[in-house]
């Protein structure tokens, strides 16, 4: 009786997206895009014991492809498309937001280590010089040092600045998506 069922159903077209991103991205980007009438192809291929069908690209960059299938007919699809693509670059923003709270601490910490690294070269110059010129050698030591250690206490105070200055951003960004995920809920409904 059930095959009976599953041959007299009615034909749906579907249409198909898949969505590369991270593991813990991935249940808030299937609430987003249910309100846009996608749901998840649980006809995907599946590969282990993976709820998500695959993987992508190198292992250290861990993202998953998230499949999805939405009906071809929808009601409102031009809208609902445009207020996906609004949601989508929300998403986008957030992960460059989300990656500045880290970039430029690593950029400047990186900077003063190479500084420093100049400095310690200096050193080694200086003191295998002919004559040995062991003031100088000191001299350029201290800096050097410094632009070593230094670094990682720059980086850690210029990620707690960025997050203070981003997680604002991020927040209003969340709001807008919320907003547009709810408008795409009511053209569905």
């Amino acid at each position: 009786m059930e095959n009976e069922s599953r041959r007299h159903r009615d034909f749906i077209g579907y249409e198909y997206k898949e969505v590369s991103a991270e593991p813990g991205q991935i249940s808030f980007l299937i609430d987003g895009y249910e309100n846009f009438g996608w749901e998840v192809d649980e006809n995907a291929v599946q590969y282990g014991n993976d709820r998500y069908p695959e993987k992508t690209g190198a292992p250290h960059q861990r993202k998953i492809m998230l499949r999805l299938k939405r009906n071809r007919k929808i009601v409102n699809k031009m809208e609902l498309t445009r207020l996906q693509r609004n949601f989508e670059a929300c998403v986008a923003e957030i992960k460059n937001l989300e990656k500045e709270k880290t970039s430029r601490p690593g950029i400047q910490a990186l900077s003063v280590g190479i500084i420093g690294t100049a400095f310690m070269a200096g050193s080694t110059f200086a003191v295998t010089a002919d004559p040995p010129l062991i003031l100088l050698c000191i001299i350029l030591a201290v800096p050097g040092f410094l632009g070593w250690i230094f670094p990682f206490f720059l980086y850690k105070w210029g990620v707690r600045k960025q997050t203070e200055k981003m997680n604002p951003l991020i927040e209003a960004k969340y709001d807008e998506i919320y907003e547009i995920c709810e408008k795409g809920n009511k053209l569905l409904n």
